[in-house]
């Protein structure tokens, strides 16, 4: 996993494949509930975003989970650990796209602002 991605898991404590799998739901979550075109220049920007997206969503049955908080702590992180996770990932975004472009995905996606 990209260091830029895997570095908010690994301060939250959790690695391999399950941090992988946590940030790739988080990512795909935002994708796909945030605004298309902030969210695309997210995703561009930030090298490993489409491998951990694809790796949370194959094989695991998590695409078609209702809930991603359900989906999150059916990988095995708490929710310390989770709301720690999207912390760390939402700073690691500010520095990639910048405080305009950030406040809109946070503002454009259900749930999102808490993590903020």
């Amino acid at each position: 996993m990209n260091e830029s991605i895997g570095q908010p898991a690994a301060k939250a404590g959790v690695g391999g494949a399950v941090a992988e799998k946590t940030v790739g739901v988080m990512l795909g979550f935002v994708r796909s509930e945030g605004r298309s075109g902030t969210v695309g220049a997210l995703i561009d920007r930030t090298r490993g975003t489409e491998a951990a997206i694809a790796a949370a969503s194959s094989g695991s049955g998590l695409g078609r989970v209702m809930s991603v908080g359900t989906g999150l702590t059916a990988l095995g992180p708490g929710m310390d650990e989770i709301e720690s996770i999207a912390g760390e990932l939402l700073r690691v975004f500010l520095d990639k796209i910048g405080a305009d472009r950030m406040g809109k995905i946070i503002a454009g996606t259900p749930g999102l602002g808490q993590f903020a």
